[in-house]
């Protein structure tokens, strides 16, 4: 893992745990080792009265969580401060009856936690679901943030931006997180002035950020990289360094998610 180079870098990381309450005691170690400012958690599969604040307190970090039980649930831990939150979306945008979003701002920059829906399957109602919540979120984006300011939403798309992300693409023809609707609504979203910062810094890299658990697909490199930190342009000219940590998906009991880790200089 890279040393942080400034004390006053900005570590901001997405993660999909997969459940805090089964991964906890590896979410702290990883916590202590990594040492990021600011952490986007996704599929916390808890209520707000079973997060655990104050053991992320303990360990110094302010939180917010907006969950709904043994389903999706997303949160938001900072040393940085963390302020004006928002859970589900912002202003007039019709709410999601999910928690799969949750917004506030941390040092400085304005950050979401996002859970796309996974769609499923391309003649599914909740692939048309997944569309509309890609869609309000854009619309959200333009109530809550500024482009021309610091603004990192990152979390689970469930959308591999193109094929470099895809192990085997042609096995994928016809299914969910690549079709041309939903790699469009990625785009809605850079033209509203996001970029996808790992894809910025590593042009021609194939690295995944999620292995199914069947198979041994991690260990034969068969992946997807669906989890993004997609960053305003300012954000993204801080961008130092930007990486998946593939050794938090090894171990006992890992999340099938590894974190994507950037940091932002002063």
């Amino acid at each position: 893992m890279r040393r942080r180079t400034q004390v006053s870098d900005v570590r901001v990381v997405t993660w999909n745990i997969n459940s805090l309450r089964a991964r906890q005691e590896r979410v702290e170690a990883w916590i202590a080792e990594v040492q990021p400012d600011v952490l986007l958690l996704q599929e916390t599969k808890l209520a707000d009265d079973a997060f655990p604040g104050l053991a992320f307190n303990a360990l110094g970090y302010d939180s917010a969580h907006y969950g709904q039980g043994q389903w999706n649930g997303v949160a938001i831990l900072s040393k940085v401060g963390i302020e004006d939150v928002v859970t589900n979306f912002a202003g007039d945008v019709e709410p999601d009856p999910d928690a799969r979003i949750i917004t506030a701002t941390c040092g400085g920059v304005r950050v979401s936690s996002v859970y796309v829906p996974n769609g499923r399957s391309l003649d599914d109602d909740h692939y048309t679901y997944k569309l509309s919540w890609l869609d309000r979120l854009v619309t959200h984006l333009g109530a809550d943030a500024d482009p021309s300011s610091d603004v990192i939403v990152g979390g689970d798309y469930n959308i591999a931006p193109d094929d470099r992300d895809v192990h085997d693409p042609a096995k994928l023809v016809g299914a969910t997180h690549v079709s041309q609707a939903e790699r469009d609504r990625l785009a809605a979203l850079e033209a509203w002035g996001l970029v996808d910062v790992f894809r910025q810094q590593h042009s021609d890299d194939r690295v995944y950020s999620w292995w199914d658990y069947r198979g041994g697909d991690f260990h034969q490199g068969r992946g997807m990289r669906i989890d993004l930190l997609m960053c305003s342009k300012s954000a993204a000219e801080r961008a130092e360094w930007c990486v998946v940590d593939r050794n938090a998906r090894k171990g006992k009991q890992p999340s099938d998610h590894a974190p994507v880790i950037v940091d932002l200089s002063d």
